[in-house]
């Protein structure tokens, strides 16, 4: 019968059983450069290889949008409906991704932060190094929950996210044309009341969605971190002032989520006040806004 693995007695991780550390720094070391790689390999069904190179996917874009307006129908032109399901695709491919090196990052930032606890470092030198390695952990996780969110919320509405790479500055050939169009019309529908033709009433549509989504998340992330905030602080409070590396740890942990709660909630009243009035966003957008 196999002993079970020794804890690790000495460097950052101190009292962490076996390799988890170096298995964690690999899954990370491995999902950093998958998250800009991989998700367009998923996303591609062959015909669309193309599309991982973005000078060929804002030309198709450029191109599709212009055939689009130009049915006026709500429904997807035929290629149209091709680029934004693999538009779509290729948010869910990253977001899934993403959330599994946030997973891992988050896990190593915890070992990280018991190793700093512990104060396992062989001397202030090495416990500086713990500490750097817990905010660089930290910030790569908060990094990685960001691009998380814009994946989810490319998803939920793939068109509007595919719109953000129309060349809305060019003045010549027929997106410029179409693009005068889209203005003009925003304009008389904001400047009349009347319904807008079907193709840009989707536009609105989806595009109210698209922020939606975003607001929904960052309300959602804001109550969160104020309920880890106030468990810090809570905790903080009981921790007696002889231990002064927990109470430091606690304490700066506690003002980053508090700060942290207040610049999300900033960004779900932004998303909800555009959603409210998505045509003006539109129009905003549309002229280079």
């Amino acid at each position: 019968m196999s002993s079970p693995a020794a804890p690790v007695r000495s460097g950052w991780f101190a009292g962490v059983p076996g390799r988890v550390p170096a298995l964690l720094a690999a899954l990370a070391a491995v999902l950093v450069p998958a998250v800009l790689v991989v998700p367009h390999m998923l996303a591609a069904d062959g015909s669309q290889d193309g599309f991982a190179d973005q000078r060929n996917l804002i030309d198709t874009v450029g191109e599709e949008f212009v055939r689009y307006w130009n049915s006026d129908d709500r429904m997807f032109s035929p290629g149209m409906e091709r680029v934004v399901d693999y538009w779509f695709r290729f948010h869910v491919a990253k977001a899934a991704i993403a959330a599994a090196l946030s997973i891992v990052l988050v896990m190593l930032g915890v070992l990280l932060r018991k190793s700093f606890l512990r104060g396992s470092g062989a001397g202030p030198a090495r416990r500086a190094a713990v500490a750097a390695g817990g905010v660089v952990v930290t910030v790569l996780a908060l990094l990685s929950s960001v691009v998380v969110v814009a994946n989810i919320q490319g998803a939920v509405a793939p068109f509007t996210s595919l719109m953000s790479m129309l060349p809305v500055g060019t003045h010549h050939g027929r997106l410029a044309g179409t693009l005068d169009q889209v203005r003009q019309r925003l304009a008389d529908s904001s400047d009349s009341g009347a319904s807008p033709p079907p193709v840009l009433d989707m536009m609105i549509g989806d595009n109210s969605r698209y922020h939606v989504a975003l607001a929904v998340m960052a309300a959602i992330v804001a109550v969160a971190l104020v309920a880890l905030s106030s468990v810090l602080w809570r905790r903080f409070l009981r921790t007696g002032p002889a231990d002064r590396r927990t109470r430091l740890a606690l304490g700066a942990s506690g003002v980053l989520t508090a700060s942290l709660s207040l610049v999300v909630a900033v960004v779900a009243v932004a998303n909800l006040s555009t959603a409210s009035d998505s045509a003006r966003g539109l129009s905003v957008f549309f002229n280079g806004g």
